[in-house]
């Protein structure tokens, strides 16, 4: 089976797997590794280069030792922008779903805020990482939050801005390890489009 559905007519990752009863559980927003967003994905320059943005945002998020939680991508990124827009994706729009690491007595450092602030804040990731960046903390005390933002982001990210069309896109687990591989995967795939 294929992870990642193809485009649909609409160039839209369509929002229930093609095939599946509206009903079904097989739908947006559909969990894959990094590895298939890099094998779906690495089609062109632009795209590849906007990936490499994205690994190395995921880097960065890493070295504040965040490596629990997921990542909901969309944005152009996500659609055939190329078929419908004549045009390549600008950026990857990225929330990511995030549980605080450990800290000695549980203190929440300074330094951590202010350095993993940035890494949710778009003026600061568009320009280095290509990212449109958005962050929310997980954890049982913020049940009722957590599940008013992830409703607003569903919603968000569910339909195509400039038509409200109905649409798909995509969970990837923070995962240090996998990332090393994606990483030499996606070089592979561009030695190969040179």
């Amino acid at each position: 089976m294929i992870l990642i559905p193809k485009f649909n007519s609409s160039g839209v990752i369509p929002p229930i797997r093609p095939g599946e009863l509206g009903h079904s559980n097989d739908r947006s927003p559909y969990v894959v590794d990094i590895i298939e967003i890099i094998s779906h994905f690495a089609t062109s320059n632009k795209r590849i280069s906007i990936l490499k943005g994205f690994l190395e945002y995921r880097y960065e998020i890493y070295q504040q030792h965040v490596t629990r939680g997921f990542q909901w991508i969309d944005g152009s990124f996500c659609q055939n922008v190329e078929m419908i827009e004549n045009r390549d994706p600008n950026d990857m729009d990225v929330v990511t779903f995030f549980y605080l690491p450990e800290f000695p007595n549980n203190e929440i450092t300074s330094e951590f805020i202010q350095e993993f602030s940035k890494l949710i804040d778009t003026k600061y990731t568009k320009p280095l990482f290509q990212v449109d960046a958005y962050g929310m903390q997980l954890g049982s005390e913020f049940v009722d939050y957590t599940a008013k933002m992830l409703s607003y982001w569903y919603s968000m990210w569910s339909h195509r801005k400039s038509d409200n069309m109905w649409k798909g896109f995509l969970q990837v687990p923070l995962s240090p390890n996998e990332d090393s591989a994606a990483f030499f995967l996606l070089t592979e795939i561009e030695k190969e489009l040179v």
